[in-house]
């Protein structure tokens, strides 16, 4: 009987992001056996890895964020893969969470509530924030919207620093014009920027709706108000690169190429809870598709809610939204499906009825000419056991 292969896991347990990844990497063990983990407790980043290079295996998950535990990794001559966005070895695979696409989403939720003035909280130093950074000001200009930046020290989330940045936040969203949207690029720098509302008296949401990335619960939840934020695929991203290793262990060849795993949508809370459409009809409108999508309802149900012919609502619609009312419709209820077919088990003929479709074959239809893949390959590809 052929022993377990020996897998280090550089990889911190201090974070909710990082955490996501090894239950990923548990799940590939569970799902296949044969590997034994070594995983130490560490901070992010932590360089203090002279371990490695008397430990004995076959394997190496890590989260490669400088030159030291490149180096460290590098020495072992042992197949490995990184799940860090720092990229400091550019010869072995990598795995990480799409920027570009959770920089989309998180524009879109706020572009949806009717904001045209936008901000981003960035952390110069770390290529997801700085590629999020990008994709978002991308998205702002197409739309031909302002996009202003914030931009934190290197230490800001360390002790004094932490509230030093919070107090020049303040003096940044201040000066924003109102009502206005900010994407922070993750969590931690948006539960920052809250603080930041606070010391300039900036209501959030109604003056400044905010969203995050990680969907940190616990963060998300005790942030006052608690906190929208981007869902990254983390299971999927180390069931990934567990996957990849398996195959470098075997003996074959695997590129060393990026693998990037989108997001799992948008966990909507209290600071972005709001519109900002100065139509009231539209406005109306756009709460009811939100409240009502999922019922089955059609456009016919929106103008017996709101006093407007068709013609007058899917003007103002397309001019202040971008999409008519049926294409608003289908967008929520398409990510409603998305949400179901990731983080539920539940048969695709009961998603089906929970978007309101009564029939399974209309909601295949449906859902394979908005995303290219059957709900079936979908889910596939982004469930979690």
């Amino acid at each position: 009987m052929q022993p377990p292969r020996r897998v280090a896991l550089l990889v911190e347990t201090s974070n909710d992001y990082a955490r996501g990844i090894l239950h990923g990497v548990r799940g590939y063990v569970r799902e296949t056996g044969g590997w034994s983990l070594y995983l130490r407790e560490q901070s992010r980043g932590q360089a203090n890895v002279s371990w490695l290079s008397e430990w004995r295996g076959d394997g190496v998950i890590a989260r490669i964020e400088n030159t030291q535990i490149a180096e460290a990794v590098a020495s072992t001559g042992l197949p490995a893969v990184d799940v860090s966005a720092a990229r400091c070895i550019d010869t072995i695979p990598w795995v990480e969470t799409d920027d570009a696409a959770i920089a989309d989403a998180a524009f879109e939720h706020l572009y949806e509530r009717g904001l045209r003035r936008f901000g981003f909280c960035h952390q110069p130093g770390f290529n997801w924030s700085t590629w999020r950074l990008e994709r978002f000001r991308e998205r702002a200009a197409e739309a031909g919207c302002p996009c202003a930046v914030h931009e934190s020290p290197a230490a800001a989330d360390e002790g004094a620093a932490w509230a030093e940045d919070a107090r020049c936040m303040a003096t940044w969203v201040a000066d924003l014009e109102t009502p206005a949207a900010v994407m922070a690029c993750y969590d931690i720098t948006a539960q920052r920027l809250l603080e930041a509302c606070r010391i300039a008296d900036v209501a959030v949401p109604d003056d400044v709706a905010v969203i995050g990335v990680d969907n940190d619960e616990l963060l998300c939840d005790l942030a006052d108000p608690p906190l929208t934020s981007v869902i990254p695929d983390t299971w999927r991203t180390g069931y990934r690169a567990a996957e990849l290793l398996d195959r470098m262990m075997a003996g074959k060849r695997v590129a060393p190429k990026a693998h990037l795993m989108k997001p799992l949508g948008i966990v909507e809370r209290l600071s972005t809870d709001m519109l900002a459409i100065d139509d009231p009809e539209v406005s109306e409108a756009l709460r009811f598709i939100r409240g009502n999508a999922c019922a089955g309802i059609k456009v016919t149900d929106v103008l017996a809610h709101v006093p407007l012919s068709r013609r007058a609502l899917e003007s103002r619609f397309r001019a202040l939204v971008g999409r008519t009312p049926h294409e608003q419709i289908e967008h929520v209820r398409l990510r409603r499906a998305r949400e179901l077919l990731a983080e539920t088990d539940l048969p695709v003929a009961q998603v089906a009825l929970r978007v309101g479709f009564e029939h399974n074959e209309y909601f295949s239809v449906f859902f394979k000419r908005a995303t290219g893949e059957s709900p079936r390959t979908y889910r596939a590809r982004h469930a979690r056991p």
